[in-house]
């Protein structure tokens, strides 16, 4: 069975060798911690864009990336963190769209599926999750920014307006994470949630 745990701490000091990373199928990134990924892992955000581009991702699915030693490039050496897999979870058609409890449902079963080998045949054993673009509230809501100290708006858009109903986070996201990987053997599976959320 897999150890869940909620963390506050910022999930690019986290040293799990496989990051989880919520995204969409437009290839949009507008979360500061996404977008630093972008440039940390260029080599992860090129593969994700092609697949956007060619239309052969889409949401409900999750595109696992390994990536090569080769393309650590120098930074690497300074930086012990360094992930050896990325998991781009598209949960969403649109960054300003909210996720629906279909597509996460898919895509969390897509990262079981290819999550399994990983643990069965490479021995992974600890897993990061980044919680906080599965979150989607109005308008009026806000996200910190890199600095942690500033906030900017998350969309421009009404969930009314998209007709689409906002999940919950208690009541239906981190359920439906525990209960699509809760089977995956002697997995740590960390959850980095934004600090409004207690733990």
């Amino acid at each position: 069975m897999a150890n869940m745990h909620l963390i506050h701490a910022p999930l690019l000091q986290n040293p799990a060798p496989l990051l989880v990373l919520p995204l969409n199928s437009a290839g949009i990134i507008l979360d500061p911690i996404l977008a630093r990924c972008k440039t940390l892992y260029s080599d992860n955000y090129l593969n994700y864009r092609r697949a956007c581009i060619d239309k052969s991702l889409t949401v409900g699915d999750c595109l696992l990336y390994q990536r090569q030693q080769t393309t650590l490039g120098l930074n690497a050496s300074s930086n012990h963190n360094q992930p050896r897999h990325i998991a781009n979870l598209i949960v969403t058609d649109h960054p300003y769209h909210p996720i629906r409890k279909l597509w996460l449902s898919q895509a969390l079963e897509a990262l079981h599926t290819q999550l399994y080998p990983l643990i069965r045949y490479e021995g992974l054993r600890h897993i990061a999750i980044f919680a906080r673009p599965l979150l989607y509230t109005d308008y009026d809501n806000s996200i910190e920014a890199t600095d942690g100290n500033t906030a900017t708006p998350l969309t421009s858009a009404t969930s009314a307006e998209l007709s689409v109903p906002v999940l919950d986070w208690h009541d239906d996201i981190y359920p439906l994470i525990q209960d699509r990987l809760k089977d995956l053997p002697k997995l740590r599976i960390s959850v980095h949630v934004p600090r409004d959320i207690e733990i």
